[in-house]
């Protein structure tokens, strides 16, 4: 991967990030649905035999509950991004026969298992992984 190539997608990551809505739904008038707070963008890396194989940027929801705001989880963002990622580097989220997704339920569940420890317990409700992108979508075979 060439320079400009890098440079290029970190524009697109950073712009994608920036226009992104943090607040993907809330609460309106008699509605009953519960604040979100969507976390996009995290590269989540794909480890296979001790290398690196791939990348794949994910885009989370974190469904709120026990009173907390989307803009008081705001603040928080970067800690959950942080813990993520070190958590991936740990234990890899990977699917053994595609290197071009991570393990949703995989990431879903330690995201519940830190969300209390960053946002307090009771603050994050739900997580699910809303859209998964590879960086690399050919040549990413298991071998």
């Amino acid at each position: 991967m060439n320079r400009r190539t890098l440079l290029t997608a970190g524009t697109v990551i950073a712009a994608g990030t920036a226009a992104s809505p943090a607040l993907a739904s809330e609460k309106k008038g008699g509605s009953t649905e519960a604040a979100a707070l969507n976390i996009a963008g995290l590269g989540l890396p794909i480890i296979a035999g001790g290398r690196i194989r791939n990348y794949v940027f994910v885009t989370l929801r974190l469904t709120l509950g026990g009173g907390a705001t989307p803009e008081q989880m705001r603040a928080k963002e970067p800690f959950f991004r942080d813990a993520l990622v070190k958590a991936a580097h740990r234990t890899p989220f990977v699917v053994a026969t595609d290197w071009t997704v991570v393990n949703a339920a995989a990431v879903c569940a330690s995201v519940m298992r830190m969300a209390p420890g960053i946002a307090g317990a009771g603050k994050v409700a739900r997580a699910e992984v809303l859209i998964q992108t590879p960086r690399r979508r050919t040549g990413v075979t298991p071998v």
